[in-house]
Protein backbone atom coordinates (compact mmCIF):
# COMPACT_ATOMS: atom_id res chain seq x y z
CA UNK A 1 0.00 0.00 0.00
CA UNK A 2 1.42 3.37 -1.00
CA UNK A 3 1.61 6.20 1.53
CA UNK A 4 -1.01 8.18 -0.40
CA UNK A 5 -3.41 5.22 -0.25
CA UNK A 6 -2.68 4.82 3.46
CA UNK A 7 -3.57 8.48 4.03
CA UNK A 8 -6.91 7.96 2.27
CA UNK A 9 -7.62 5.01 4.59
CA UNK A 10 -6.67 7.20 7.56
CA UNK A 11 -9.09 9.88 6.35
CA UNK A 12 -11.86 7.29 6.13
CA UNK A 13 -11.11 6.08 9.69
CA UNK A 14 -11.18 9.67 10.96
CA UNK A 15 -14.62 10.16 9.39
CA UNK A 16 -15.85 6.95 11.02
CA UNK A 17 -14.44 8.12 14.39
CA UNK A 18 -16.28 11.43 13.95
CA UNK A 19 -19.56 9.63 13.41
CA UNK A 20 -19.03 7.31 16.41
CA UNK A 21 -18.13 10.22 18.75
CA UNK A 22 -21.09 12.28 17.65
CA UNK A 23 -23.51 9.36 17.99
CA UNK A 24 -22.17 8.49 21.46
CA UNK A 25 -22.67 12.04 22.75
CA UNK A 26 -26.32 11.96 21.63
CA UNK A 27 -26.83 8.47 23.04
CA UNK A 28 -25.43 9.43 26.47
CA UNK A 29 -28.08 12.14 27.01
CA UNK A 30 -30.96 9.98 25.78
CA UNK A 31 -31.52 11.15 22.18
CA UNK A 32 -31.45 14.24 19.91
CA UNK A 33 -34.24 15.92 21.89
CA UNK A 34 -32.00 16.20 24.98
CA UNK A 35 -28.77 17.53 23.48
CA UNK A 36 -29.26 20.65 25.62
CA UNK A 37 -27.75 18.59 28.45
CA UNK A 38 -24.47 18.40 26.53
CA UNK A 39 -21.77 21.01 27.22
CA UNK A 40 -21.17 21.46 23.47
CA UNK A 41 -22.96 20.59 20.25
CA UNK A 42 -22.69 16.91 19.19
CA UNK A 43 -20.48 17.85 16.23
CA UNK A 44 -17.69 18.96 18.59
CA UNK A 45 -17.72 15.56 20.35
CA UNK A 46 -17.38 13.90 16.96
CA UNK A 47 -14.55 16.24 15.99
CA UNK A 48 -12.65 15.55 19.24
CA UNK A 49 -12.98 11.79 18.67
CA UNK A 50 -11.66 12.26 15.12
CA UNK A 51 -8.75 14.32 16.50
CA UNK A 52 -7.91 11.56 18.99
CA UNK A 53 -7.92 9.07 16.11
CA UNK A 54 -6.12 11.06 13.40
CA UNK A 55 -3.51 13.10 15.26
CA UNK A 56 -1.39 10.28 16.80
CA UNK A 57 -1.58 8.25 13.58
CA UNK A 58 -0.55 11.20 11.43
CA UNK A 59 2.39 12.08 13.71
CA UNK A 60 3.54 8.44 13.68
CA UNK A 61 3.29 8.29 9.87
CA UNK A 62 5.20 11.57 9.51
CA UNK A 63 8.05 10.38 11.76
CA UNK A 64 8.13 6.98 10.04
CA UNK A 65 8.35 8.44 6.54
CA UNK A 66 11.03 10.88 7.68
CA UNK A 67 13.30 8.24 9.24
CA UNK A 68 12.47 5.16 7.13
CA UNK A 69 14.98 5.63 4.32
CA UNK A 70 17.85 6.72 6.56
CA UNK A 71 17.54 3.70 8.88
CA UNK A 72 17.20 1.20 6.01
CA UNK A 73 20.12 2.67 4.06
CA UNK A 74 22.33 2.65 7.16
CA UNK A 75 21.45 -1.00 7.79
CA UNK A 76 22.28 -1.92 4.17
CA UNK A 77 25.58 -0.03 4.13
CA UNK A 78 26.58 -1.55 7.49
CA UNK A 79 25.95 -4.99 5.94
CA UNK A 80 28.68 -4.45 3.32
CA UNK A 81 32.31 -5.42 4.07
CA UNK A 82 34.72 -2.91 5.59
CA UNK A 83 36.41 -2.09 2.27
CA UNK A 84 33.13 -0.49 1.10
CA UNK A 85 33.10 1.71 4.20
CA UNK A 86 36.57 3.01 3.36
CA UNK A 87 35.33 4.52 0.10
CA UNK A 88 34.70 8.22 -0.24
CA UNK A 89 31.25 9.81 -0.25
CA UNK A 90 30.83 9.87 -4.08
CA UNK A 91 31.75 6.16 -4.39
CA UNK A 92 29.41 5.30 -1.51
CA UNK A 93 26.54 7.12 -3.22
CA UNK A 94 27.33 5.30 -6.49
CA UNK A 95 27.35 1.94 -4.69
CA UNK A 96 24.05 2.73 -3.00
CA UNK A 97 22.52 3.68 -6.35
CA UNK A 98 23.66 0.32 -7.81
CA UNK A 99 22.11 -1.55 -4.88
CA UNK A 100 18.82 0.32 -5.29
CA UNK A 101 18.75 -0.34 -9.04
CA UNK A 102 19.51 -4.07 -8.55
CA UNK A 103 16.77 -4.24 -5.91
CA UNK A 104 14.23 -2.61 -8.24
CA UNK A 105 15.26 -4.86 -11.16
CA UNK A 106 16.41 -2.03 -13.44
CA UNK A 107 20.06 -3.20 -13.27
CA UNK A 108 21.54 -6.68 -13.68
CA UNK A 109 23.10 -8.26 -10.60
CA UNK A 110 26.66 -8.38 -12.06
CA UNK A 111 29.50 -10.35 -10.52
CA UNK A 112 29.74 -8.80 -7.05
CA UNK A 113 27.87 -11.13 -4.63
CA UNK A 114 27.91 -8.48 -1.87
CA UNK A 115 25.87 -6.10 -3.97
CA UNK A 116 23.37 -8.85 -4.76
CA UNK A 117 22.95 -9.73 -1.08
CA UNK A 118 22.72 -6.05 -0.15
CA UNK A 119 20.01 -5.55 -2.78
CA UNK A 120 18.11 -8.52 -1.40
CA UNK A 121 18.44 -7.10 2.14
CA UNK A 122 17.21 -3.71 0.92
CA UNK A 123 14.18 -5.35 -0.70
CA UNK A 124 13.32 -7.30 2.48
CA UNK A 125 13.75 -4.28 4.75
CA UNK A 126 11.54 -2.13 2.52
CA UNK A 127 8.83 -4.82 2.51
CA UNK A 128 8.92 -5.17 6.30
CA UNK A 129 8.91 -1.41 6.75
CA UNK A 130 5.76 -1.12 4.61
CA UNK A 131 3.95 -3.78 6.66
CA UNK A 132 4.94 -2.30 10.03
CA UNK A 133 4.08 1.21 8.87
CA UNK A 134 0.56 0.22 7.85
CA UNK A 135 -0.12 -1.93 10.91
CA UNK A 136 1.26 0.53 13.46
CA UNK A 137 -0.37 3.59 11.88
CA UNK A 138 -3.83 2.08 11.57
CA UNK A 139 -3.49 0.40 14.99
CA UNK A 140 -2.58 3.73 16.57
CA UNK A 141 -5.60 5.34 14.93
CA UNK A 142 -7.95 2.65 16.18
CA UNK A 143 -6.60 2.89 19.75
CA UNK A 144 -6.87 6.69 19.59
CA UNK A 145 -10.46 6.49 18.36
CA UNK A 146 -11.35 4.12 21.22
CA UNK A 147 -9.78 6.52 23.75
CA UNK A 148 -11.70 9.45 22.28
CA UNK A 149 -14.93 7.44 22.18
CA UNK A 150 -14.44 6.36 25.82
CA UNK A 151 -13.72 9.89 27.00
CA UNK A 152 -16.93 11.21 25.43
CA UNK A 153 -19.36 12.27 28.17
CA UNK A 154 -21.92 15.08 28.52
CA UNK A 155 -19.71 17.23 30.78
CA UNK A 156 -16.73 17.07 28.39
CA UNK A 157 -15.74 20.58 27.22
CA UNK A 158 -15.56 19.44 23.61
CA UNK A 159 -15.83 22.83 21.90
CA UNK A 160 -13.03 24.60 23.88
CA UNK A 161 -10.81 21.56 23.46
CA UNK A 162 -11.37 21.43 19.70
CA UNK A 163 -10.80 25.18 19.39
CA UNK A 164 -7.50 24.74 21.25
CA UNK A 165 -6.48 22.01 18.78
CA UNK A 166 -7.49 24.28 15.87
CA UNK A 167 -5.50 27.24 17.24
CA UNK A 168 -2.48 24.99 17.73
CA UNK A 169 -2.81 23.81 14.13
CA UNK A 170 -2.93 27.40 12.86
CA UNK A 171 0.12 28.28 14.98
CA UNK A 172 1.94 25.26 13.56
CA UNK A 173 1.16 26.37 9.98
CA UNK A 174 2.52 29.85 10.74
CA UNK A 175 5.62 28.34 12.33
CA UNK A 176 6.24 26.13 9.29
CA UNK A 177 6.36 29.19 7.02
CA UNK A 178 8.69 31.03 9.42
CA UNK A 179 11.03 28.07 9.96
CA UNK A 180 11.13 27.39 6.21
CA UNK A 181 12.28 30.97 5.64
CA UNK A 182 14.91 30.63 8.38
CA UNK A 183 16.08 27.34 6.83
CA UNK A 184 16.45 28.94 3.39
CA UNK A 185 18.47 31.81 4.87
CA UNK A 186 20.74 29.49 6.84
CA UNK A 187 21.36 27.18 3.88
CA UNK A 188 22.33 30.14 1.68
CA UNK A 189 24.42 31.60 4.51
CA UNK A 190 26.44 28.41 5.12
CA UNK A 191 27.23 27.96 1.42
CA UNK A 192 28.15 31.64 1.19
CA UNK A 193 30.59 31.24 4.10
CA UNK A 194 32.28 28.41 2.15
CA UNK A 195 32.55 30.74 -0.84
CA UNK A 196 34.05 33.55 1.23
CA UNK A 197 36.66 31.13 2.60
CA UNK A 198 37.96 30.84 -0.99
CA UNK A 199 37.28 34.38 -2.24
CA UNK A 200 37.90 37.43 0.01
CA UNK A 201 34.68 39.15 1.05
CA UNK A 202 35.79 42.63 0.01
CA UNK A 203 36.97 41.36 -3.40
CA UNK A 204 33.43 40.09 -3.95
CA UNK A 205 31.65 43.21 -2.66
CA UNK A 206 33.86 45.84 -4.28
CA UNK A 207 35.28 43.92 -7.25
CA UNK A 208 34.66 45.51 -10.65
CA UNK A 209 35.07 42.41 -12.83
CA UNK A 210 32.82 39.34 -13.00
CA UNK A 211 34.26 36.29 -14.78
CA UNK A 212 33.56 33.17 -12.70
CA UNK A 213 35.31 30.65 -14.98
CA UNK A 214 37.78 28.49 -13.04
CA UNK A 215 40.62 26.43 -14.56
CA UNK A 216 39.71 22.76 -14.74
CA UNK A 217 43.35 21.56 -14.91
CA UNK A 218 46.31 22.81 -12.90
CA UNK A 219 48.34 23.49 -16.07
CA UNK A 220 45.52 25.43 -17.77
CA UNK A 221 46.43 29.02 -18.59
CA UNK A 222 44.11 31.84 -17.53
CA UNK A 223 40.54 31.40 -16.31
CA UNK A 224 41.57 32.00 -12.73
CA UNK A 225 38.17 33.56 -12.01
CA UNK A 226 37.09 37.06 -11.07
CA UNK A 227 34.20 37.41 -8.64
CA UNK A 228 33.55 41.14 -8.37
CA UNK A 229 29.78 41.53 -7.97
CA UNK A 230 29.54 45.27 -8.63
CA UNK A 231 28.71 44.90 -12.40
CA UNK A 232 25.90 42.50 -11.59
CA UNK A 233 24.26 44.71 -8.97
CA UNK A 234 24.67 47.79 -11.15
CA UNK A 235 22.95 45.96 -14.02
CA UNK A 236 20.19 44.73 -11.68
CA UNK A 237 19.52 48.16 -10.22
CA UNK A 238 19.64 49.81 -13.66
CA UNK A 239 17.05 47.49 -15.21
CA UNK A 240 14.84 47.54 -12.11
CA UNK A 241 14.98 51.35 -11.96
CA UNK A 242 13.98 51.67 -15.63
CA UNK A 243 11.12 49.24 -15.03
CA UNK A 244 9.89 51.18 -11.99
CA UNK A 245 10.11 54.49 -13.88
CA UNK A 246 7.67 52.94 -16.36
CA UNK A 247 5.41 51.00 -14.01
CA UNK A 248 4.94 53.34 -11.02
CA UNK A 249 3.61 56.47 -12.80
CA UNK A 250 1.42 54.50 -15.23
CA UNK A 251 0.18 52.16 -12.51
CA UNK A 252 -0.61 54.95 -10.03
CA UNK A 253 -2.34 57.10 -12.64
CA UNK A 254 -4.38 54.12 -13.77
CA UNK A 255 -5.38 53.35 -10.19
CA UNK A 256 -6.42 56.95 -9.48
CA UNK A 257 -8.46 57.10 -12.68
CA UNK A 258 -10.17 53.76 -12.07
CA UNK A 259 -10.93 54.50 -8.41
CA UNK A 260 -11.90 58.17 -8.55
CA UNK A 261 -12.88 59.18 -12.09
CA UNK A 262 -13.96 56.15 -14.14
CA UNK A 263 -17.60 55.13 -14.44
CA UNK A 264 -18.42 51.63 -13.17
CA UNK A 265 -18.85 50.30 -16.72
CA UNK A 266 -15.50 51.71 -17.83
CA UNK A 267 -13.81 50.38 -14.69
CA UNK A 268 -15.25 46.89 -15.25
CA UNK A 269 -13.70 46.85 -18.73
CA UNK A 270 -10.29 48.46 -18.12
CA UNK A 271 -9.29 46.79 -14.83
CA UNK A 272 -9.53 43.17 -16.08
CA UNK A 273 -7.63 44.16 -19.23
CA UNK A 274 -4.81 45.62 -17.13
CA UNK A 275 -4.69 42.55 -14.90
CA UNK A 276 -4.33 40.31 -17.96
CA UNK A 277 -0.78 41.68 -18.27
CA UNK A 278 0.15 39.90 -15.02
CA UNK A 279 -0.92 36.56 -16.43
CA UNK A 280 1.22 36.64 -19.57
CA UNK A 281 4.23 34.27 -19.31
CA UNK A 282 7.55 36.07 -18.94
CA UNK A 283 8.98 34.21 -21.93
CA UNK A 284 6.37 35.96 -24.10
CA UNK A 285 7.54 39.31 -22.73
CA UNK A 286 11.08 38.15 -23.49
CA UNK A 287 10.20 37.48 -27.12
CA UNK A 288 8.56 40.90 -27.37
CA UNK A 289 11.62 42.57 -25.82
CA UNK A 290 14.16 40.70 -27.97
CA UNK A 291 12.35 40.80 -31.32
CA UNK A 292 10.47 44.11 -31.17
CA UNK A 293 11.58 46.48 -28.42
CA UNK A 294 15.37 45.99 -28.62
CA UNK A 295 15.62 46.52 -32.42
CA UNK A 296 13.22 49.47 -32.12
CA UNK A 297 15.35 51.12 -29.43
CA UNK A 298 18.48 50.54 -31.48
CA UNK A 299 16.95 52.06 -34.63
CA UNK A 300 15.57 55.08 -32.76
CA UNK A 301 18.78 55.95 -30.94
CA UNK A 302 20.98 55.31 -33.98
CA UNK A 303 18.60 57.50 -35.98
CA UNK A 304 19.14 60.46 -33.63
CA UNK A 305 22.91 60.08 -33.70
CA UNK A 306 23.89 57.69 -30.91
CA UNK A 307 26.76 55.37 -31.80
CA UNK A 308 27.46 51.85 -30.53
CA UNK A 309 23.89 51.04 -29.53
CA UNK A 310 23.75 47.33 -28.68
CA UNK A 311 21.12 44.97 -30.07
CA UNK A 312 20.65 43.78 -26.49
CA UNK A 313 20.24 46.63 -24.03
CA UNK A 314 19.19 47.36 -20.48
CA UNK A 315 16.71 49.93 -21.79
CA UNK A 316 14.73 47.40 -23.84
CA UNK A 317 14.62 44.89 -20.99
CA UNK A 318 13.66 47.56 -18.46
CA UNK A 319 10.86 49.00 -20.60
CA UNK A 320 9.25 45.60 -21.21
CA UNK A 321 9.71 44.63 -17.59
CA UNK A 322 8.01 47.87 -16.59
CA UNK A 323 5.00 46.98 -18.76
CA UNK A 324 4.91 43.56 -17.12
CA UNK A 325 4.75 44.91 -13.55
CA UNK A 326 2.16 47.66 -14.18
CA UNK A 327 -0.68 45.46 -12.84
CA UNK A 328 1.15 44.95 -9.53
CA UNK A 329 1.08 48.70 -8.94
CA UNK A 330 -2.29 49.56 -10.50
CA UNK A 331 -4.37 46.71 -9.10
CA UNK A 332 -3.12 46.93 -5.51
CA UNK A 333 -3.23 50.73 -5.51
CA UNK A 334 -6.77 50.68 -6.90
CA UNK A 335 -7.87 48.32 -4.12
CA UNK A 336 -6.35 50.40 -1.30
CA UNK A 337 -7.70 53.68 -2.73
CA UNK A 338 -11.17 52.16 -2.85
CA UNK A 339 -10.71 51.00 0.75
CA UNK A 340 -10.32 54.60 1.99
CA UNK A 341 -13.57 55.47 3.87
CA UNK A 342 -16.01 57.67 1.98
CA UNK A 343 -16.40 59.79 5.12
CA UNK A 344 -12.91 61.20 4.43
CA UNK A 345 -13.91 62.17 0.91
CA UNK A 346 -17.17 63.70 2.10
CA UNK A 347 -15.38 65.68 4.80
CA UNK A 348 -12.86 67.04 2.31
CA UNK A 349 -15.57 68.02 -0.17
CA UNK A 350 -17.56 69.59 2.66
CA UNK A 351 -14.60 71.84 3.46
CA UNK A 352 -14.54 73.06 -0.15
CA UNK A 353 -11.66 70.98 -1.54
CA UNK A 354 -11.73 69.98 -5.18
CA UNK A 355 -11.51 66.36 -6.32
CA UNK A 356 -7.82 66.61 -7.19
CA UNK A 357 -7.05 68.29 -3.84
CA UNK A 358 -8.94 65.54 -2.04
CA UNK A 359 -6.93 62.89 -3.89
CA UNK A 360 -3.55 64.53 -3.17
CA UNK A 361 -4.12 65.63 0.42
CA UNK A 362 -6.57 63.10 1.86
CA UNK A 363 -6.89 59.89 -0.14
CA UNK A 364 -3.26 59.41 -1.18
CA UNK A 365 -1.79 59.83 2.36
CA UNK A 366 -4.43 57.47 3.77
CA UNK A 367 -3.68 54.83 1.12
CA UNK A 368 0.11 55.30 1.20
CA UNK A 369 0.98 52.04 3.07
CA UNK A 370 -0.93 49.93 0.55
CA UNK A 371 0.49 51.84 -2.40
CA UNK A 372 4.04 51.36 -1.09
CA UNK A 373 3.27 47.65 -0.66
CA UNK A 374 2.28 47.42 -4.33
CA UNK A 375 5.41 49.29 -5.43
CA UNK A 376 7.59 47.04 -3.27
CA UNK A 377 5.96 43.96 -4.77
CA UNK A 378 6.62 45.33 -8.26
CA UNK A 379 10.23 46.15 -7.34
CA UNK A 380 10.80 42.64 -6.00
CA UNK A 381 9.39 41.19 -9.22
CA UNK A 382 11.65 43.44 -11.30
CA UNK A 383 14.76 42.55 -9.29
CA UNK A 384 14.02 38.83 -9.46
CA UNK A 385 13.05 38.63 -13.14
CA UNK A 386 15.33 36.44 -15.23
CA UNK A 387 13.81 35.46 -18.58
CA UNK A 388 13.34 38.96 -20.02
CA UNK A 389 16.90 39.95 -19.07
CA UNK A 390 18.39 36.82 -20.65
CA UNK A 391 16.54 37.39 -23.92
CA UNK A 392 16.76 41.18 -24.18
CA UNK A 393 19.74 42.39 -22.11
CA UNK A 394 22.23 39.58 -22.66
CA UNK A 395 24.70 37.85 -20.35
CA UNK A 396 27.62 40.28 -20.51
CA UNK A 397 28.67 41.54 -17.06
CA UNK A 398 29.49 45.07 -18.19
CA UNK A 399 30.04 47.79 -15.62
CA UNK A 400 28.36 50.71 -17.36
CA UNK A 401 25.85 53.44 -16.71
CA UNK A 402 24.74 53.49 -20.36
CA UNK A 403 21.30 51.83 -20.65
CA UNK A 404 21.90 51.27 -24.38
CA UNK A 405 24.59 48.66 -23.70
CA UNK A 406 24.19 44.99 -22.82
CA UNK A 407 24.24 44.18 -19.10
CA UNK A 408 23.27 41.27 -16.89
CA UNK A 409 21.63 40.86 -13.49
CA UNK A 410 22.22 38.88 -10.33
CA UNK A 411 19.39 36.39 -10.93
CA UNK A 412 20.54 35.69 -14.49
CA UNK A 413 24.05 34.89 -13.27
CA UNK A 414 22.69 32.65 -10.47
CA UNK A 415 20.70 30.69 -13.06
CA UNK A 416 23.71 30.50 -15.38
CA UNK A 417 26.03 29.27 -12.63
CA UNK A 418 23.70 26.46 -11.58
CA UNK A 419 22.79 25.15 -15.05
CA UNK A 420 24.31 21.85 -16.16
CA UNK A 421 26.74 19.55 -14.35
CA UNK A 422 28.41 21.50 -11.59
CA UNK A 423 30.93 20.79 -8.88
CA UNK A 424 29.26 22.04 -5.72
CA UNK A 425 32.47 22.74 -3.82
CA UNK A 426 34.02 25.03 -6.46
CA UNK A 427 34.03 28.82 -5.98
CA UNK A 428 32.17 29.19 -9.30
CA UNK A 429 29.13 27.28 -8.04
CA UNK A 430 29.32 28.61 -4.48
CA UNK A 431 29.32 32.17 -5.82
CA UNK A 432 25.65 31.66 -6.76
CA UNK A 433 24.80 31.34 -3.05
CA UNK A 434 26.83 34.44 -2.21
CA UNK A 435 24.93 36.36 -4.89
CA UNK A 436 21.66 35.06 -3.47
CA UNK A 437 22.63 36.17 0.03
CA UNK A 438 23.55 39.66 -1.15
CA UNK A 439 20.31 39.87 -3.14
CA UNK A 440 18.39 38.93 0.00
CA UNK A 441 20.02 41.72 2.02
CA UNK A 442 19.41 44.17 -0.83
CA UNK A 443 15.68 43.47 -0.93
CA UNK A 444 15.59 43.53 2.89
CA UNK A 445 17.18 46.98 2.81
CA UNK A 446 14.58 48.14 0.27
CA UNK A 447 11.81 46.95 2.58
CA UNK A 448 13.31 48.79 5.55
CA UNK A 449 13.58 52.01 3.53
CA UNK A 450 9.99 51.65 2.30
CA UNK A 451 8.73 51.09 5.86
CA UNK A 452 10.59 54.22 6.98
CA UNK A 453 8.95 56.21 4.15
CA UNK A 454 5.51 54.92 5.07
CA UNK A 455 6.07 55.73 8.75
CA UNK A 456 7.24 59.24 7.87
CA UNK A 457 4.42 60.24 5.53
CA UNK A 458 1.50 58.09 6.65
CA UNK A 459 -1.59 59.94 7.83
CA UNK A 460 -3.65 58.12 10.46
CA UNK A 461 -7.27 59.12 10.78
CA UNK A 462 -8.44 56.60 13.41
Amino acid sequence: MQTSTLMLVMLALAVIAYGLGRARSIQLVGGPAKIKHLHSLPNYYGLMTAVWAALPGFVLLLVWVGLEDRIIIKAVMDFLPDNYGEMGSPQMNLTLAKIQNISSGSLSAGSDPWLVEAADLLHRLNARSQIFKIVLTLGTMIVGALIGWTMTRPALRARPQFEFVLKSLLLLCSSIAIFTTIGIILSVLFESIRFFQAIPFFDFIFGLQWSPQIAIRADQVGSSGAFGAVPLFVGTLMIATIALFVAVPIGLMSAVYLAEYAKPRTRNIIKPLLEVLAGIPTVVYGFFAALTMAPLMRDIFQGIGFQGVSAESALAAGLVMGIMIIPFVSSLSDDVINAVPNSLRDGSYGLGATRSETIRQVIFPAALPGIMGGILLAASRAIGETMIVVMAAGLAANLTANPLEAVTTVTVQIATLLVGDQEFDSPKTLSAFALGLMLFFTTLLLNVVAMAIVKRFREQYD
